[in-house]
């Protein structure tokens, strides 16, 4: 690798880095205002352990954005420079247009099925003790702490996606729409209150597909609800728990 090669893929790292803590900063700190506009009491009841975990989660956030900057800024650059992965920059045809959604499917699947196992990895009670408690110190948790993780942790989180555009084809844009999905998710499971309507928890949205009220009670119980976007492999697999009795908010 040549001098100016290692310095363009520096550059696109340390751009990675800013993009990601600047969408986190962005969405938590949108849906953290939204908590506190709606009166919803979120984190800690008492104000100064609320702001020392506040603190705690945006600092553990941003470590965590510079981890996931590194794999992510390497298989851009990787994509843009070299061609060596399967990234889409135009869609030709009706074949990619129809390819389109599915790949947002397909990678949604794949991140979900590699969190579940991963995520129940770190309960195991080694790895909760050296890394996987540092996310659930957050009790309860907020809108803050959606990438609140110890950095071995955040090592795993960082490098499926990444990964996958090596293997599977998928257009930027709808890269972009499963990093959108999976940063909104991620902070809305997190913040206190269920920001979708009732009748959609209790029907089939609810049924399928993960929410606050179905997070919560993995932050409350532990030993179950370990997906992150859908309740597949929790049904499955015999850890999926009822949800949170929570007035819906929406």
């Amino acid at each position: 690798m040549t001098a100016t090669t290692a310095l363009t893929f520096a550059f696109a790292v340390v751009s990675m880095a800013a993009i990601i803590a600047a969408r986190y900063l962005a969405v938590s700190g949108g849906f953290a205002w939204l908590t506190k506009a709606r009166g919803v009491a979120d984190g800690p009841a008492d104000p100064a352990k609320r702001d020392r975990q506040i603190k705690n989660e945006i600092r553990w956030s941003l470590i965590s954005a510079l981890i996931y900057a590194v794999p992510a800024g390497l298989a851009l650059e990787a994509a843009r420079s070299l061609g060596w992965t399967q990234l889409m920059w135009t869609v030709e045809g009706a074949a990619q247009l129809a390819w389109w959604p599915v790949s947002i499917f397909v990678y949604l699947f794949a991140h979900d099925s590699w969190f579940y196992w991963t995520h129940r990895w770190m309960h195991r009670p080694a790895l909760f003790k050296a890394a996987h408690a540092v996310h659930h110190a957050s009790r309860p948790p907020t809108a803050w702490a959606a990438m609140s993780f110890h950095p071995w942790e955040a090592i795993s989180g960082a490098i499926l996606i990444p990964a996958l555009v090596f293997l599977i084809p998928i257009h930027v844009g709808a890269l972009g729409a499963v990093m959108l999905i999976a940063t909104i998710m991620g902070v809305t499971n997190h913040m206190g209150w269920e920001m979708f309507p009732k009748r959609w928890v209790d029907g089939w949205f609810g049924r399928h597909i993960i929410s606050a009220s179905h997070h919560e009670a993995h932050h409350r119980f532990y030993t179950c609800n370990y997906g992150l976007y859908f309740r597949f492999w929790d049904k499955l697999c015999g850890t999926d728990r009822g949800l949170a009795n929570w007035t819906t908010q929406a």
